[in-house]
């Protein structure tokens, strides 16, 4: 399976607000499949499953067995991978353009102080 075929399966995992919202759950520490169905009251625990599931195959989540509890770990790889291939890349194309916009703004109100001061020192001569 190739990389983009991996980045296209966080993405779409992270489509889902529910989704986002357990990982979010998970970022501190891990939790039991029964601790994450308590934290999301309004779902049943099928559906909760269901969602693990997706983020499992994503592989934004670890389960762990420890006896009959699963534990389920956050795995932040795959948003780094994210963080590597698209944000930093497009930050740093966005702070560029923003860094050459702000210079260019700079340059033109030096040359427009500078025009108006010559003005000035026509009028007073």
């Amino acid at each position: 399976m190739s990389n983009e075929d991996e980045l296209d399966r966080v993405f779409k995992a992270l489509a889902n607000r529910v989704r986002r919202e357990i990982c979010d759950a998970l970022k501190l520490r891990p939790l039991t499949t029964k601790q994450l169905c308590t934290c999301f009251p309004a779902l049943d625990r099928t559906t909760v499953m269901m969602h693990l599931r997706v983020l499992e195959r994503a592989g934004l989540v670890v389960a762990v067995r420890k006896g009959r509890e699963r534990f389920n770990h956050l795995d932040a790889m795959p948003i780094q991978a994210i963080h590597e291939r698209w944000i930093g890349p497009h930050a740093a194309a966005a702070a560029a353009g923003l860094h050459r916009f702000k210079f260019g703004l700079e340059a033109d109100g030096e040359g427009a102080g500078a025009k108006a001061g010559k003005k000035e020192s026509h009028g007073q001569a």
